[in-house]
């Protein structure tokens, strides 16, 4: 399962589109709020998060997870790429930053380095 938090809908729907195009199953959250409060945080196997939303940013959702022991993989995506930030979420251990438009095989390589050790769909 690979969870994709992102408050610009056209964003969060060709994301998805893409991950569900290699076969992983995917949910899609507006807001990091909305992912912490699902039930389906645990059955997540990587998340991908925008940097900036509006209440609480993906940093600020990546921290919020690893306080609580969560080792997920994260995949951060942004439209403001500003080195500052980039080295800080490389810091605490973020898997991958692209800067959107992000390209696909990039973000695919990300998805599968998360996923080592996992069974692939189909």
């Amino acid at each position: 399962m690979i969870a994709i938090v992102d408050d610009d809908e056209s964003v969060r729907i060709a994301t998805e589109s893409l991950i569900r195009s290699f076969g992983f199953k995917t949910n899609v959250f507006s807001s990091a709020e909305a992912f912490l409060a699902s039930s389906t945080m645990r059955e997540t196997h990587c998340l991908i998060s925008d940097v900036q939303m509006p209440t609480m940013s993906g940093l600020e959702l990546f921290d919020v997870l690893r306080s609580r022991g969560a080792e997920l993989p994260v995949i951060f995506i942004t439209s403001f790429p500003e080195e500052r930030v980039r080295r800080r979420a490389q810091a605490a251990g973020a898997l991958g930053f692209l800067s959107k438009p992000f390209d696909a095989d990039t973000m695919m390589s990300f998805v599968f380095q998360a996923l080592k050790g996992r069974p692939l769909p189909g």
